[in-house]
């Protein structure tokens, strides 16, 4: 047996492979999650004996830097969500005051054709006055006439009485009213006086005779009646 020198084991001792020097770089510490100084580095490395951190599994560093990161992750997404709910809200607001406005809108034009049906109605109502005053002042003469007649003894019988009844019934139906009473107070509003002449027995002027008799409707006065007054 061959006998052992003393350089076999400084041999043996340089034979051994020479293990790698891994420094570790990374800026987030894996055990205690917080930011590396830049230093701190190549501490970690010398304090390992040169060899690198091993690397943390599903629950080591990775997962606490997860665990650092995961509030700010929360906080920013609970300001999406003011900023949206914000957003919802102001949207409300305009959908509400685009109703209200389009209501008042609505009133209004509402208000605007009530007044204008009001109005068409007093207009038309107003026109079929009109028409209807034309038509009795055009008879008037035609009235005149028949008064007239009757005075005579003309319309006594006979079938022009008939028709002259007949139409002073649909004159008076539309609201006509002959002014033809006597013994009346003098109203110059009704009546027209043609002669003045002293009376007896009376204290205020007084209608004494009808010369021509007036006609009114209950919206205004026709003709006046032509009257012959007596005066205290």
């Amino acid at each position: 047996m061959a006998p052992h020198h003393g350089n076999e084991e400084e041999h043996e001792v340089r034979g051994e492979p020479q293990k790698p020097v891994i420094r570790d770089n990374r800026k987030v510490d894996p055990v205690t999650g917080g930011v590396r100084q830049p230093d701190q580095g190549a501490a970690a490395g010398e304090h390992d004996g040169g060899l690198a951190a091993p690397v943390a599994g599903p629950t080591g560093g990775a997962q606490a830097e997860h665990e650092e990161l995961r509030p700010v992750d929360e906080a920013h997404d609970s300001e999406d969500v003011l900023a949206q709910a914000e957003r919802i809200l102001s949207e409300a607001a305009s959908v509400q005051d685009e109703a209200a406005e389009l209501r008042e809108d609505l009133q209004r034009l509402q208000a605007e054709y009530v007044n204008y049906r009001k109005r068409v109605d007093r207009d038309r109502a107003v026109a079929g006055e009109a028409a209807v005053m034309g038509v009795l002042t055009s008879l008037l003469p035609v009235l005149d006439d028949i008064d007239a007649a009757r005075s005579h003894g003309d319309l006594t019988d006979g079938p022009f009485a008939a028709i002259a009844a007949k139409l002073e019934q649909i004159l008076t139906s539309h609201g006509l009213e002959r002014i033809d009473a006597t013994g009346v107070e003098f109203d110059p509003n009704i009546h027209e006086a043609l002669i003045q002449q002293p009376g007896e027995g009376i204290a205020v002027d007084t209608v004494q005779q009808v010369l021509r008799a007036g006609y009114r409707t209950q919206a205004r006065v026709l003709r006046a009646a032509q009257v012959i007054v007596a005066v205290p």
